[in-house]
């Protein structure tokens, strides 16, 4: 599962003048046109950079993550503080050093100084780092402390449940998207979530059922109808699953979704006992597309 989201401006830290803007966690730090921007930036020769305030160290950040970690190292050196330290964070994880800048939120989390909101937000970001490093568990735990300290968020909910699912705790999962959508009901992106991790659990009626309720509230959407098509063809249902999957790639056959649609006609006309089995993992397709430049969650 992936989501696609930003983190909310009422959860970024701002006590006490140190925290004055969030930086958005891209779905792909290494977008082409954030590789472009790096290209641009390092092929001239230019002094290192110096940032005194938040705003201007994540814009760095943003262009150029290197370079925004020497001049937040600087910038602590004297002394920023935890605005400094922060904003060395958001640069590590958008160098892609996932790991550290994990630890970097953890470390800024457990200050004395924050509230609950601004705990719980800085939780979620290391939690959100650990599990792009590939710690499942260990960014369950994170987001688990983020709930303890704003029970009920829907989007920590949908990142402990993204979490949840990477590390194949797929009934866990669906208890956290469930709460989601009894708070927020219309929500297709979080039914079609839930259908994938039905469907990780072979409960295939259940996932067909959250498939269907995704095309009511959003007709035609490309990632309902590849799973759907899957479903069917788990089910036996070869008719079905390719007429789901000829639907996307005649509707956007240059896309992630089409793309993995056409993979999954051919893999099935090649092998129709395919049918019986399980077709590309959806969660597959969502990796080349964060490779390709998708979340956020």
């Amino acid at each position: 599962m992936s989501r696609n989201k930003s983190l909310e401006k009422s959860r970024v830290p701002g006590a006490a003048g140190l925290w004055r803007g969030a930086l958005r966690f891209p779905a792909n730090p290494a977008a082409p046109g954030f590789l472009t921007v790096i290209l641009m930036l390092t092929a001239v020769p230019a002094p290192a950079a110096t940032v005194k305030d938040f705003p201007a160290c994540t814009r760095l950040a943003e262009q150029a993550p290197a370079e925004a970690l020497t001049a937040a190292q600087a910038w602590l050196d004297q002394g920023g503080g935890d605005a400094a330290r922060l904003c060395r964070a958001e640069a590590l994880f958008l160098h892609g050093d996932f790991a550290p800048a994990g630890q970097a939120f953890e470390a800024l989390a457990a200050g004395t100084a924050l509230t609950a909101a601004q705990a719980a937000n800085l939780y979620d970001r290391a939690g959100l780092s650990w599990l792009r490093a590939g710690d499942a568990a260990r960014a369950e735990r994170l987001m688990s402390s983020a709930l303890e300290r704003l029970p009920g968020d829907t989007d920590l909910l949908i990142d402990r449940a993204l979490a949840r699912a990477e590390g194949k705790r797929y009934r866990e999962a669906i208890e956290d998207l469930s709460a989601v959508l009894k708070r927020t009901p219309r929500r297709p992106d979080i039914y079609l979530y839930r259908a994938e991790a039905w469907q990780a659990l072979d409960q295939l009626d259940q996932a067909l059922a959250d498939t269907e309720h995704v095309l009511t509230l959003k007709p035609g959407d490309g990632g309902a109808l590849v799973l759907r098509g899957t479903l069917h063809a788990l089910s036996g249902d070869a008719t079905g699953a390719r007429l789901d999957w000829r639907e996307v790639i005649r509707r956007e056959p240059d896309s992630v979704n089409g793309k993995a649609a056409a993979r999954r006609l051919a893999q099935l006309d090649r092998a129709p006992a395919a049918a019986a089995g399980h077709p590309d993992d959806p969660k597959d397709d969502r990796k080349q597309d964060k490779g390709a430049g998708a979340a956020p969650r």
